[in-house]
């Protein structure tokens, strides 16, 4: 109980940052002439109840696409020596140099209408293929935005896994699936939690 005040600082910077913006908003959003039914017609107005849905959906899929292509990732680099291993984490992780605008606008010029994948299309099949503007394009977008940052996150927790958890599973007759379900997963679960946290709150 009496460590509870170094909570104190985090505390402060949630209410500054989360709570105090969000609930100015909620203010603001029912100063309306509606009032607060603004707010009931996310799930009452067919047309924002499905863009509602379409939004938890894409952030679903972004989050678990991502959370598997990283872990496998993550742990790959985290547990191998080879040369290239550093250029190759380097170019995974080099969307962190780009704001989320940047990489948009990256998508764009590849899947838009007068964009690179489209012209080779056209070129190829004739028909002109564009896809950034649709789900499929927001989806690559947001995963090739989030992936840097849950490889990361994954390369640092598996770094303090104990190997010999592994080697005594395997010892004990377990295949190689239950090692991953069974050790890594669970030893893995609050950097996955958390990535998987920021995953899906930024794809929102």
């Amino acid at each position: 109980m009496k460590h509870y005040w170094l909570l104190a600082p985090a505390a402060a910077v949630f209410a500054a940052f989360w709570l105090l913006p969000i609930a100015r908003l909620t203010v603001v959003g029912a100063s309306g002439p509606d009032g607060i039914a603004t707010y009931a017609a996310v799930l009452t107005h067919p047309r924002y109840f499905r863009s509602l849905v379409s939004t938890l959906v894409l952030s679903g899929a972004v989050t678990v696409a991502t959370l598997v292509i990283s872990g496998i990732a993550g742990l790959f680099l985290s547990r191998n020596r080879f040369p290239g291993r550093t250029f190759l984490t380097a170019m995974l992780t080099f969307p962190l140099a780009f704001p989320g605008v940047v990489v948009g606008f990256m998508v764009i010029l590849l899947a838009g209408r007068q964009g690179l994948i489209g012209q080779v299309a056209q070129w190829l099949t004739g028909e002109n293929l564009v896809f950034a503007y649709s789900m499929a394009g927001l989806f690559l977008g947001y995963l090739y935005f989030s992936i840097p940052r849950v490889i990361l996150t994954v390369m640092a927790a598996a770094e303090k896994l104990d190997p010999k958890l592994e080697e005594a599973a395997r010892s004990l007759g377990a295949s190689p699936w239950r090692v991953v379900i069974d050790v890594l997963i669970p030893g893995l679960q609050p950097a996955l939690i958390s990535a998987g946290a920021i995953c899906f709150a930024t794809s929102m």
